[in-house]
Formats: structure tokens, sequence, C-alpha cells
């Protein structure tokens, strides 16, 4: 069976990343011989959708279960969708946990354990700071240029990232399971009303700092 599991480095030793959409690695290991495989989180940096690309991109390395610390509402649902169970809650090295799943001392949950967007603002314990600076030095210019949330750049190029990264999952949108079409819809939807909102709150500051004397 292969087992998914969210991870800060590259090797079974390597702590578990404690976010499942924006994880610096997934490692999908294979439980009869702990042989595995290594792949870079293409989602890492998205201002939106993380949980949802992520969930479709270890369905299509055909994981069965997912093992991770926290996983958001929207990425609990495709994974349900793709008949993918979860286990949250985990901490230590990915083959602790791995050893742990076939030992049957994990209990399955469909329930998400964080809110959307949980881990933005990168992993809290910083194991993979170097991978998501990129957009933390997104925001940090745009509060030094004193244009309010600077996040909106940010959620603008994640937009466009979430479109790549679901080519590069090797996923076909035509044919993919409909409801996880749907659960990337939703989510695509509420990236655009984000964008909307910052585009407004942009322009209104263009116009307040052009006004001013």
């Amino acid at each position: 069976m292969k087992v998914a599991v969210s991870s800060a480095g590259t090797s079974l030793d390597s702590p578990i990343d404690s976010r499942f959409g924006r994880c610096a690695y997934f490692l999908i290991v294979e439980t009869e011989d702990m042989s595995f495989e290594v792949c870079d989180n293409q989602n890492v940096a998205l201002g939106g959708g993380a949980g949802i690309q992520s969930a479709q991109f270890v369905a299509s390395k055909g994981a069965k279960v997912v093992i991770t610390g926290n996983c958001g509402p929207n990425a609990v649902r495709t994974l349900s969708a793709a008949g993918i169970e979860l286990i949250v809650g985990q901490a230590g090295t990915v083959k602790e946990v791995v050893d742990g799943f076939k030992a049957g001392h994990f209990k399955t949950t469909v329930e998400p354990n964080v809110t959307d967007h949980y881990g933005m603002s990168g992993d809290p314990q910083g194991r993979s700071a170097g991978r998501g600076s990129g957009m933390g030095m997104g925001r940090g210019m745009g509060r030094g240029m004193g244009m309010g949330r600077g996040m909106g750049m940010g959620r603008a190029s994640g937009a466009g990232s979430t479109l790549v990264s679901g080519a590069s999952s090797g996923l076909n949108p035509g044919k993919t399971d409909p409801s996880l079409r749907q659960s990337e819809l939703d989510s695509l939807k509420e990236q655009a009303k984000d964008l909307t909102k910052t585009i407004e709150e942009i322009q209104k500051r263009i116009k307040a700092i052009e006004e001013s004397p």
C-alpha cells in the first residue's frame, strides 16, 4: 500500500511537515518494503487552493492513505472524494509514523483539524522556511510600500501557479473525477473573490496616495 506523508525533508528520517497542502515534500512510501519516492510539493507557495492541488497530486501518485500534521476542509473533501484515508495530528519522523500506521496505532478521520488557508505564513516550526521565502518576501514588500494588504500580490501569483501546478501534476481537468473538479472549481472561485477584493483595496490606496497633498 502506498502512503503519502507530508515531510520537511527527503528521507525516511526527516521530520513530518505539520502542513499538508503547503508541506515541503511528499514522501510516497510503499508500506510492504518501505521503498519511497520523494516528490517536491509544487503547491507550497500558492495563495489559495494548495490543499486541493496537493490532494489531487497524492491521488495521482496512487496513495491510499495520507499521514500529516494538519489538514484543512478543502483538502479533506478532496481526499475523501478520491477515496484516500486521512490521518492527522502526527509528529516525529516519516519512518516512525509509517511504522505506527503499519502497527495499527492511528485512527483515520474525515474531519479537518485546521481552517482553510492554514500554513500560508509558513511552517510554524520553520522547517521549510527556505522554500516559502518567496511568498514571505512578497508580503514584506507590500507592507513596506504602504500598500495595505501586501498579501494580495502573493495571491495573484498563486492563482497563476494553481493552473501551472494542475498541469504539472499530470491531471487532465477534463477527465478528473467530477467531485474533485467541483472542489477545485470552488477553490478557484474563492481565489477570484479574494483577488477582486485585493485589487479594489490596492486601487483605493493608489487613489488615496495620488490625492494626498
